[in-house]
């Protein structure tokens, strides 16, 4: 039974193909990796629909190769994109899964459930992977759990992050902070490792994912932690890497075998599952085997590669990554030499290529391999949660100061954005600057905000805009004021204000066109409640089946039993046998419709009519 509600907070990796969880327990000053109930630290980011259930994690990628086209992963590279986005449009080619395009141009994920076509949005299946890492940290820590700090990639953009949050009000938890994943490993290594740490420590994270890209650069110094610079992309990893090696077997397939599976999302599914297992090998090892049995047409197939074909193909994508680490020490106006420690996070950063590029930039330092490179992002995520908490107690003494990502502005004459604050400003901050109107006369100004790093506005992404409405009829050049302000979160706020009559406006960026509104949320709260439901109902049905299987298996077998079978007379049997034929018909039918009750009605009747026949024999 479940514990009084203590307030307690997780913290969450929810990654792109695996999300991970973990919590401060004060007691031992320490944080737990909190384990999955199969046992594993990490539960895969995938979420499944079939004609009769709902799965999420393990369960979801057990059976992609068998349902592929309604097994969905890969949601974190949708959420807070459009739908024409290059990206989106890219991946598409890739998913089994299928993509249209929702209002206001939203990726939307169409599948079939229970016989019906849904759609969800990235940020509906991001809310049921949260609900698993919730539902997992509450068997574990045996209370419930309502607050969350949550991690994203240190280039997601503001509309990303504020979709983060609105999968995690859908999911019912409450997200006290966001924060970058790579800054969040960097807690959990500068904890380890601050006591023997003597003056100022620059610390270089390279955190390579399952589906993004992240650097940056921390300065530890006591209990500051300040980060530096960062870098980034969004849609570089481990996914990318399987993509490149399922690509160049459909080719190997179609010269060899002429056999043609680009069409075919099974087989599809099958060889990237061979071709994951085949990468985490040349880890440790110079080469691997790729093995599918019924690959399709009852085509076995049956291939190996090389560690050194593995890095050809893939060594653009390491270029990229190299590129990004010298981009952020430039951004940052650090020396590589000036790197105490270089911490490798993310699974895909254990591909020995990566690891040999990362040492030779850095004129052969050795990397830092002392934190799981799994578990690191949650790890400090957690520590930050019991920070943030109420009455938790024994938590390091530590400040955290996190940067913005990109560059901040708004819209001026010429198609120009003035850029307000500049990426790698440390948040939270808050700056005012004046700006003047452009004509004679002018009544009102529309402020338009961008994000990005390009001088003309339009090839920013524009957040938002607004208007200041009431100025008095004056001469141009008359000026007014802008102010930005970013949260700990990294959520951006935008007020202007004419100071001679003193009106203002403001607002919170809330991307209107790519966010979720208020009654969305809420609908899919709503429908959040009801998959719970019918998930529990289905798991109920389930526990019921097997045990009217296997009580009409023993009593099949107690009839068997010479000395109770002679006390049963023909007609007693005959009604036990009866009982027996309509629960193996029962369980052998189409159950899809069968309601729970009719189960469990069948099971207290095998289950009374046994007893009575025992207590007639003794």
């Amino acid at each position: 039974m479940a514990k009084e509600d203590q307030g307690l907070a997780i913290g969450i990796d929810l990654g792109t193909t695996y999300s991970c969880a973990a919590v401060w327990r004060e007691h031992h000053r320490r944080v737990d990796i909190i384990h999955n109930d199969q046992g594993h630290n990490t539960t895969p980011s995938f979420v499944a629909f079939t004609d009769h259930e709902r799965l999420i994690g393990n369960a979801a990628k057990n059976q992609a190769a068998t349902n592929p086209q309604n097994t969905i992963f890969d949601a974190k590279r949708l959420i807070g994109r459009k739908y024409s986005d290059p990206v989106v449009q890219k991946d598409m080619m890739l998913w089994p899964f299928k993509v249209v395009a929702g209002a206001n141009d939203k990726p939307m994920i169409t599948l079939n459930y229970k016989g019906k076509e849904k759609q969800f949005c990235a940020e509906e299946i991001s809310s049921m992977v949260l609900v698993k890492m919730r539902e997992i940290a509450e068997s574990y820590l045996e209370t419930r759990v309502k607050n969350a700090v949550v991690t994203v990639p240190a280039y997601f953009n503001d509309s990303q992050r504020k979709s983060t949050i609105d999968a995690g009000t859908i999911a019912g938890l409450n997200i006290i902070r966001i924060i970058n994943e790579p800054t969040a490993a960097a807690i959990a290594y500068g904890l380890d490792r601050r006591n023997n740490c003597v003056g100022e420590r620059n610390v270089f994270i390279f955190d390579l994912g399952g589906g993004t890209f992240d650097v940056s650069i921390l300065t530890i110094k006591g209990k500051m932690f300040q980060v530096k610079g960062t870098a980034g992309n969004t849609h570089l990893g481990g996914e990318d890497i399987d993509n490149r090696m399922v690509n160049y077997f459909v080719e190997k397939i179609k010269k060899e075998k002429k056999l043609d599976i680009s069409g075919n999302p099974r087989a599809l599914r099958r060889l990237r599952s061979a071709c994951e297992r085949a990468k985490r090998t040349l880890s440790h090892a110079v080469s691997a085997t790729i093995e599918v049995d019924g690959l399709s047409n009852d085509n076995d197939f049956f291939s190996s590669i090389t560690r050194a074909r593995f890095e050809e193909i893939n060594m653009e994508l390491f270029n990229q990554c190299m590129e990004t680490v010298d981009r952020c020490l430039a951004d940052a106006k650090m020396e590589k030499r000036s790197m105490h420690d270089v911490v490798l996070v993310g699974g895909s950063s254990r591909i020995p290529k990566v690891q040999e590029l990362l040492q030779d930039f850095f004129e052969g330092k050795d990397l830092c391999k002392s934190i799981n490179p799994d578990e690191a992002v949650a790890h400090g995520a957690a520590v930050q949660a019991a920070l943030l908490s109420v009455g938790i107690k024994n938590v390091p003494d530590m400040v955290l100061l996190d940067v913005t990502p990109l560059s901040l502005g708004i819209h001026v004459m010429g198609d120009m954005m003035s850029v307000m604050i500049p990426r790698n400003t440390t948040i939270p901050v808050k700056r005012t600057q004046q700006y003047l109107t452009s004509v004679d006369n002018q009544s009102s100004v529309k402020i338009k905000v961008y994000e990005g790093e390009r001088t003309r506005s339009r090839e920013n992404n524009l957040l938002g805009s607004f208007k200041l409405s009431g100025f008095p009829r004056a001469p141009r050049n008359h000026p007014f004021d802008v102010c930005f302000a970013i949260d700990e979160n990294g959520i951006l706020s935008v007020s202007a204000k004419e100071e001679t009559t003193g009106i203002s406006n403001k607002m919170i960026i809330t991307n209107d066109v790519d966010r979720l509104s208020a009654e969305e949320i809420y609908k899919m709260i709503q429908e959040a409640e009801e998959y719970k439901a019918e998930d529990k109902k289905f798991l109920r049905k389930a526990k019921t089946m097997n045990k009217i299987d296997d009580y009409a298996y023993n009593i099949k077998k107690a009839l068997e039993k010479e000395n109770f079978s002679s006390k049963v007379c023909s007609e007693d049997r005959e009604k036990i046998s009866s009982a027996i034929t309509k629960a193996t018909e029962l369980l052998d039918g189409d159950q899809q419709d069968e309601e729970v009750d009719v189960f469990e009605d069948h099971l207290k009747e095998l289950i009374n009519l046994f007893e009575r026949f025992v207590e007639k024999s003794d």
